[in-house]
């Protein structure tokens, strides 16, 4: 069955032309054009991505993105006019997977969605591993590549779609160098200086999450000039 992907978004041309190169390249999409709306579908129907703009009526896209990190980790790509790297972290921050400005092209927004879904669903994905050879373990982390699900000491701890990837890809290989294209890898194979500052967000939020103390991490170390890798320090 093809993916599912709801556009939340108040520009009427906007979603006519994203729904036309998104069901051109194969997907079923839903719409909506308010937060409130968009938020009772993501409640009633089955959504595997959301593309939401951030100034909508009813319900603004970041507390639509709070209200949906309660009960789901689905890819969320922001679509917004605001430009500004104070918003695009924001945006990360509290729980988007990816931010893309607007105005934009409709084949870049495709390409997003083609890379965020293969990461959240393909890592892992096909028949399965054993479940004895699904956990990956790391000092006290324990991730669960079956269920995507990760815990630390026996805890869960809440991973959007794109912090799951990273933390899966560097957990296989601990100890390996991860320059951040080839942990931020795209569909299209092109990595930008945007992209840059997005991985940056997104290693941050994984050190919130998974560290005792961020700023000293015993898990995630940057290599300064190459890129990322992690360990176990005790």
């Amino acid at each position: 069955m093809p993916y599912t992907v709801l556009i939340a978004e108040d520009d009427g041309d906007i979603r006519a032309l994203l729904k036309l190169y998104l069901e051109n390249n194969g997907y079923q999409v839903l719409q909506a054009d308010n937060g409130l709306d968009a938020g009772r579908i993501l409640k009633e129907q089955h959504v595997d991505l959301a593309l939401l703009d951030i100034m909508m009526p009813g319900m603004d896209g970041y507390h639509l993105i709070r209200e949906l990190r309660r009960t789901s980790n689905i890819p969320v790509i922001v679509l917004s006019a605001r430009d500004q790297d104070c918003d695009k972290i924001l945006g990360l921050n509290i729980g988007a997977d990816d931010y893309l400005t607007k105005p934009f092209n409709p084949l870049e927004v495709v390409a997003h969605v083609q890379s965020a879904l293969r990461r959240f669903y393909h890592l892992g994905a096909g028949k399965g591993p054993e479940p004895a050879a699904s956990k990956l373990t790391l000092g006290e982390l324990s991730l669960d590549l079956y269920e995507m699900k990760l815990e630390k000491n026996g805890v869960p701890i809440e991973l959007t779609a794109t912090e799951y990837k990273i933390l899966a890809k560097m957990m296989k290989q601990p100890g390996r160098v991860f320059t951040k294209a080839q942990l931020y890898e795209r569909e299209d194979g092109y990595y930008s200086e945007s992209d840059d500052k997005t991985m940056m967000v997104h290693i941050s939020k994984l050190r919130e999450k998974i560290e005792s103390n961020p700023k000293e991490p015993r898990y995630i170390k940057t290599i300064r000039g190459l890129g990322y890798k992690i360990e176990y320090r005790e």
